[in-house]
């Protein structure tokens, strides 16, 4: 089982940094998952650990995932999940040069199940729901230009499928057109932070994953 690096863990949650290539969750399909790796960690100290998957990331994507260690805490982010006081935070590497130094994206989705994509659409499309990021350019280097992501909505797979909507497919993304190859099961997008409000408190607080170590992600700003 790879190792399982922890960003941070306290009394009601742990932080790990997910591997591109696994799957958050448990699955009998799969030999090894994120969750396998937490239960793992935590079986080390306590005999029936509770775990809670406060979130999820795709298989190809790696960086901040939190897991709840009680149901109290599993309610309680989901709660700030709904009422939009979470913050994630992507980096992404695109081959081509971005039209804009920073954008507002609005588009519209639809998820197609029979291909396990999500396809840009009219507003009046049928199911459609409007997905907003933000972008802006923070580096390059020779594989491509380094973007920050705030995602405004949390759809399937929008952020995948909002940049290549613009021409911008991610680095190692070939179900949404990148034509430049990356590591197996993984693309160039990485969820770099995650800021929440803590509860009765005007506190916000930030976890941050490190960056892949690859030299895809060696940029002079980091």
């Amino acid at each position: 089982m790879p190792n399982l690096e922890v960003i941070h863990e306290n009394n009601d949650f742990i932080v790990v940094n997910k591997m591109a290539s696994l799957i958050s969750e448990k699955s009998p399909y799969e030999a090894c998952t994120v969750e396998d790796q937490v239960l793992d960690h935590l079986l080390r100290s306590k005999r029936k650990p509770y775990i809670g998957i406060i979130h999820r990331l795709d298989r190809v994507t790696s960086g901040v995932l939190m897991f709840a260690k009680k149901k109290s805490i599993l309610v309680e982010f989901n709660d700030l999940f709904s009422r939009r006081k979470v913050q994630k935070t992507y980096l992404a590497i695109v081959k081509d040069k971005p039209p804009k130094n920073q954008e507002n994206l609005i588009d519209f989705l639809i998820k197609n199940n029979l291909e396990k994509r999500a396809d840009i659409v009219q507003s009046t499309s049928k199911d459609a729901l409007e997905c907003i990021l933000s972008y802006k350019v923070l580096d390059k280097n020779d594989f491509g230009y380094l973007l920050e992501i705030k995602p405004k909505t949390g759809r399937f797979h929008q952020i995948r499928a909002q940049l290549a909507h613009i021409g911008l497919p991610i680095i190692g993304d070939e179900k949404y057109g990148s034509n430049k190859e990356y590591f197996p099961r993984s693309i160039c997008l990485h969820a770099w932070k995650l800021s929440y409000q803590v509860v009765d408190s005007n506190e916000i607080r930030t976890f941050e994953a490190p960056l892949p170590k690859n030299a895809y992600w060696t940029f002079k700003s980091f």
